[in-house]
């Protein structure tokens, strides 16, 4: 299963958004600071949104979308789903 996330380096802090075929794992990558990059950079390892696709395709359309959002709407979207910004890799089934 794909998936759409969203990680943050705080509440209303930096945010990332990217697309994985391993939620768990890619979290865990982040949350850890595994791969260098922008995340690790700016220290963007809490996942505070996801959703699922069925199709790869759904999944990259998504993420583009969201990316072209305005941050408003990002946090807005995070609100809705996660209101305390916790980190929601500890309550993923593992893959």
């Amino acid at each position: 299963m794909l998936a759409v996330y969203v990680v943050a380096s705080q509440r209303n802090g930096t945010l990332y958004i990217g697309h994985t075929d391993s939620l768990s794992r890619r979290a865990l990558e982040h949350r850890e600071g595994l791969r260098p990059g922008f995340t690790a950079r700016y220290g963007v390892r809490r996942l505070v949104y996801y959703e699922y696709f069925e199709t790869r395709e759904g999944a990259f359309a998504r993420e583009r979308a969201m990316k072209k959002w305005r941050r408003a709407w990002k946090v807005e979207l995070i609100e809705r789903f996660n209101p305390g910004w916790r980190d929601l890799l500890d309550e993923l089934e593992p893959e």
